[in-house]
């Protein structure tokens, strides 16, 4: 008999709880140093998307963080998991996270809330090279570059290393028009490849180059992408405001749009 759940759901090592009652123990290294890997799922109807490509950077992840993986379970437990959380606004999103100590924990969650347009403050922030190719669950320094720029008004962070570059924004990449053309950093910057990122860069044929902050200051239009985002614009960095959605913008949230509603189909069938 299937078990009846309400709100958000969680599988711990292949058994299902509420996500609120989901545990594991308090000496997991995942829990202590950070030390795992996680990946976020947009789930939509009930349908993920892009669940095979999130598997495969999970596996990525773990084979550098030289963490074991059993990914066949990884991927029996999501679908579990979906199966009986069905759709609603408590599971928009599928978690996924494996800990040193050896846990599978999978959990169901809602939309945060995001703003139609985005403020962008820039953060000082240097990768740590030895976890690149590597999402890991170490995302302290990220999440405070959020708070800071908070602090100072801003929705969000724009990450730039000391000598300048732009980098990312801590949970999603940027995209910028300057020239008459469409941009990204590049994945050699030592950031995410982000699979929203690459549906972009191939719906428009972004190009990638390195870009300072002073030439995004100089750019005609900005906009983040990620798995929660899809393509948000980018109405302010620091002081310099953006006549936000620009006209690439919206062709390219259209465009990515079209895609994901593509591959639904397809998953759905």
């Amino acid at each position: 008999m299937q078990a009846s759940f309400s709100g958000s759901l969680a599988s711990v090592d292949g058994a299902l709880t509420l996500a609120s009652k989901a545990t594991i123990p308090a000496t997991d290294e995942g829990l202590l140093r950070g030390d795992g890997v996680f990946e976020v799922i947009r789930v939509y109807d009930g349908v993920p998307l892009a669940l095979e490509e999130h598997l495969r950077r999970l596996e990525r992840s773990a084979s550098n963080l030289r963490l074991p993986l059993d990914v066949e379970a990884v991927r029996a437990d999501a679908w579990r998991l979906l199966a009986h959380a069905g759709t609603g606004p408590d599971h928009e999103l599928l978690r996924i996270v494996v800990t040193r100590g050896g846990r599978r924990l999978l959990l169901t969650e809602p939309m945060h809330a995001q703003p139609e347009l985005i403020r962008l403050a820039s953060v000082t922030y240097s990768p740590t090279r030895v976890l690149d190719g590597v999402k890991s669950l170490s995302y302290g320094a990220n999440m405070l570059a959020t708070r800071l720029a908070r602090e100072r008004g801003f929705d969000e962070a724009l990450l730039v290393t000391p000598h300048g570059h732009v980098l990312e924004a801590p949970t999603s990449s940027v995209f910028y028009m300057l020239d008459g053309r469409l941009y990204t950093p590049p994945l050699d910057e030592h950031i995410l490849a982000s699979i929203t990122r690459a549906i972009v860069i191939s719906a428009t044929d972004a190009a990638e180059r390195s870009c300072t902050l002073t030439e995004l200051l100089e750019a005609d239009e900005a906009f983040l992408a990620s798995t929660t985002r899809e393509v948000q614009p980018v109405s302010a960095v620091d002081g310099r405001g953006f006549d936000a959605p620009g006209p690439v913008t919206r062709r390219t949230a259209s465009a990515v749009a079209a895609v994901i509603r593509e591959r639904l189909a397809d998953g759905a069938r």
